[in-house]
């Protein structure tokens, strides 16, 4: 059997095949635009951290200026206020005297820091009469506004008072404590307070105490003063044992 011969055909006129698109330039713009991000995001970074440096620079200045304002104004206190008094005691000098307030009583004691109120304060009682106990004006007695005279308080400026006094006593039977009162209408002294105790003889050799206290309208010249049903039982073993005294309230 014959073969035939095999048949090509050639187009000479037709054109090469097309290339593949070349994957260079997609990568080089993938590259940049990262690049681009990468920039950006490196800038956003760099402004927040300039902005908390310049918050906290802002704090440490402010905290920093207030001690410095609070200094300049004590500075401008001291150099405002008077100058102290010399603390050096010279010996040539005279003792500084308080001026005696006007129609004070010798025995008013004027206290280191001004009372604008009337105040008594009077302790370590002792018998005037049987009856009748009088005050100590050594043993530290505060007088400011009411005067002291025969074991009274003398009332000078009308208003509410608290009136108080106690004692220490020992009892062998009745013992009768009373705060009276004296005015210009009742010379008669009658009682603004009163208490009354009572033991018996087997416990005649205990010590007890009393106190008696009430607010009251007082007048200008009004005198008080403590009164007992027999001096001789009064315990004087601490000067502050017995107190007598008013305020104004």
């Amino acid at each position: 059997m014959r073969q035939q011969p095999s048949v090509y055909t050639v187009d000479r006129h037709g054109g090469a095949p097309p290339l593949p698109p070349r994957a260079g330039r997609d990568r080089q713009c993938g590259g940049l635009a990262q690049t681009l991000l990468f920039v950006l995001v490196s800038v956003a970074l760099m402004g927040l951290v300039v902005e908390a440096l310049l918050i906290f620079y802002l704090h440490t200045s402010q905290s920093v200026q207030k001690p410095s304002t609070l200094f300049s104004r004590l500075t401008a206190e001291k150099s405002e206020s008077p100058p102290h008094l010399s603390t050096h005691h010279n010996p040539l000098s005279k003792p500084h005297t308080r001026p005696m307030e006007k129609n004070a009583s010798p025995h008013t004691c004027t206290p280191h820091t001004p009372l604008s109120k009337p105040v008594a304060r009077l302790i370590r009682g002792k018998a005037i009469s049987k009856s009748k106990l009088g005050w100590s004006l050594i043993f530290e007695p505060l007088l400011r506004g009411i005067d002291y005279e025969d074991g009274n308080l003398l009332i000078r400026q009308e208003g509410f008072y608290f009136v108080y006094s106690k004692l220490s006593f020992h009892n062998a039977g009745d013992f009768h404590h009373m705060v009276m009162r004296r005015t210009r209408r009742h010379p008669t002294a009658f009682p603004l307070l009163q208490a009354r105790k009572y033991s018996s003889a087997a416990n005649s050799k205990d010590n007890h105490n009393t106190f008696l206290g009430g607010v009251f309208h007082l007048d200008k010249h009004d005198a008080l003063f403590a009164k007992v049903s027999d001096t001789s039982k009064i315990v004087h073993v601490l000067p502050d044992e017995n107190v007598f005294g008013a305020f104004m309230i």
